[in-house]
C-alpha cells in the first residue's frame, strides 16, 4: 500500500487522487492531511480513506509521524512555493500543483531550496505529457518540420468565467492569468521547440468584459438584474453558454479587483523569443463560449507545418516539399487530454522506484514561472522583458 500525505485537500487534489492516481495504483491511500478545513476534507475524502486518515497541524509533524511514501501539494497557489520549499528537505516524491510560484521572490527561493535536494517532483503540467503533445514531439524529432522556427499558440477558454466567480479572482492568491493558465502553455511550447524562452513582450486587456463596481459578496440569486444578465444561471441554461448553471458570485463585482490592487485580464497575448533563435506568439481569451473553445499550436519549419488542437483531438502535418498531408485523431474523454494519467504514472513510478526522473521536474515549473512573471511584467509596463533562466546567478 502507498501512503500519501496531502497538503491542501481541495477539489483538484481529490480529483487527481481518486481519478488518475487510483487508476494507475488502486492500492493508494490518503494516510495524512494538513488542511484547516477538516470538516470539508472529511466530506470529500473517498470512503476507503476516511477510516484511517490522520490530520496534522503542520507539514513537519505529518512527515515525522505518518510514515509517508509521497506528498501531494494542492493548496491555493500562493502557498505552493513556500510549502514545496519545505518538502525539498525530505527524500520523498512530491506531486506539486501549478503555478509553482506567483512572485519572483517565491520562484528564486524555490529554485534555491531544490539546488541540492533529493526530492523528485512531478509538476502538474499535463499538457507536456499528453498523448497529443507527445505525438507532436515525435513528428518534430523525426524531422518532419525541419528545425522549428515559428510557433503560433492559442488558448480560447470556454470555462473562463471561473476566474471571476470563484476564488481564482483573488489576485493575491493567483498572481494573474499568465501564471494561472499560460504556465501550462509556455511549458509545452518550450518542450516542443526544444528551447527555452529568453525574451517576452506581452499585453493584456482589463475590464472590457468582466470586473466592475457591483457590491462585494454579491451572488446572482441576490441581484436585481438576474433575469437579464447573460451570466445568470437561468440565462446560461437557456443559451447553453455556461461552464455551470449554479448560483455564483457576480462577475462584475468589486471583488474581482482592479488595476491598482491587481485583477485578472479578459485576454492577453505574448510575443516570445527562444534561445534557438525562433520566435512565436501566444494568446489566451477567457470570455470564449461553447464550440469556440480551442487550445493548441501551429509550429512551422522549412520542411513542414504541424498543427494540433486538444479540444478537437486532432493533429495535422503538412509537408511543404512533398504532396502529402498527415491527419491523426486522438482518443477522447481523457482527463486534461490524457496528461493527468501520464503524470500519475510518473508519480507512482517515482514512489515505487521504477523510474528515476520525472518528465515534469521542478526545473520545468520554475522556468515556466519565470516566463509567466516576465510576461506579466511586460503586460503592465509595455516593455520587452528578459526571462530569468533556471541556474543563472
Amino acid at each position: 500500500m502507498i501512503r500519501l500525505g496531502v497538503i491542501g485537500y481541495g477539489r483538484r487534489a481529490h480529483g487527481v487522487i481518486n481519478g488518475p492516481l487510483r487508476q494507475v495504483e488502486p492500492d493508494i491511500r490518503v494516510a495524512a492531511v494538513v488542511d484547516p478545513d477538516k470538516e470539508g476534507v472529511s466530506q470529500r475524502l473517498a470512503e476507503i480513506d476516511r477510516k484511517d486518515v490522520q490530520f496534522y497541524l503542520s507539514l513537519e509533524e505529518m512527515v515525522r509521524k505518518a510514515n509517508l511514501d509521497g506528498i501531494f501539494i494542492g493548496t491555493r497557489c500562493h502557498l505552493h512555493a513556500p510549502l514545496a520549499s519545505q518538502v525539498a528537505r525530505y527524500d520523498l516524491p512530491l506531486f506539486l500543483e501549478k503555478p509553482v510560484a506567483i512572485t519572483m521572490k517565491q520562484a528564486i527561493s524555490l529554485e534555491k531550496a531544490f539546488e541540492n535536494s533529493r526530492c523528485q517532483v512531478v509538476v502538474s503540467f499535463p499538457l507536456r505529457v499528453s498523448p497529443l503533445c507527445q505525438l507532436a514531439k515525435d513528428h518534430i524529432n523525426q524531422g518532419d518540420l525541419g528545425k522549428p522556427v515559428h510557433v503560433h499558440a492559442f488558448n480560447f477558454v470556454p470555462y473562463g468565467t471561473v476566474y471571476w466567480e470563484q476564488p481564482y479572482r483573488d489576485y493575491s492568491i493567483t498572481g494573474g492569468l499568465f501564471l494561472q493558465k499560460a504556465t501550462h502553455d509556455f511549458d509545452y511550447l518550450c518542450y516542443l521547440m526544444g528551447s527555452s524562452i529568453v525574451r517576452v513582450g506581452a499585453m493584456a486587456t482589463f475590464g472590457q468584459v468582466f470586473g466592475g463596481r457591483k457590491k462585494a459578496g454579491l451572488r446572482c440569486s441576490e441581484c436585481e438584474q438576474e433575469a437579464t444578465c447573460l451570466e445568470s444561471p437561468r440565462n446560461r441554461a437557456r443559451n447553453l453558454s455556461g461552464y455551470h448553471t449554479n448560483d455564483h458570485f457576480c462577475l462584475y463585482s468589486v471583488d474581482c479587483g482592479n488595476l491598482e490592487t491587481g485583477t485578472n485580464e479578459d485576454c492577453s497575448s505574448a510575443v516570445v523569443e527562444f534561445v534557438s533563435g525562433g520566435h512565436g506568439v501566444y494568446s489566451q481569451v477567457f470570455f470564449t463560449r461553447r464550440e469556440a473553445g480551442a487550445r493548441g499550436a501551429i509550429i512551422s519549419g522549412y520542411l513542414g507545418t504541424l498543427s494540433f488542437d486538444w479540444y478537437r483531438n486532432e493533429l495535422k502535418v503538412v509537408h511543404h516539399h512533398r504532396p502529402f498531408t498527415t491527419v491523426e485523431k486522438a482518443a477522447e474523454a481523457l482527463s486534461h487530454f490524457g496528461g493527468d494519467f501520464e503524470l500519475a504514472r510518473d508519480f507512482i513510478g517515482l514512489i515505487k522506484g521504477k523510474i528515476k526522473k520525472s518528465r515534469t521536474p521542478i526545473e520545468t515549473g520554475i522556468q515556466s514561472a519565470y516566463i509567466c512573471l516576465a510576461a506579466r511584467e511586460s503586460s503592465l509596463t509595455g516593455k520587452f522583458i528578459k526571462v530569468r533562466q533556471v541556474g543563472s546567478r
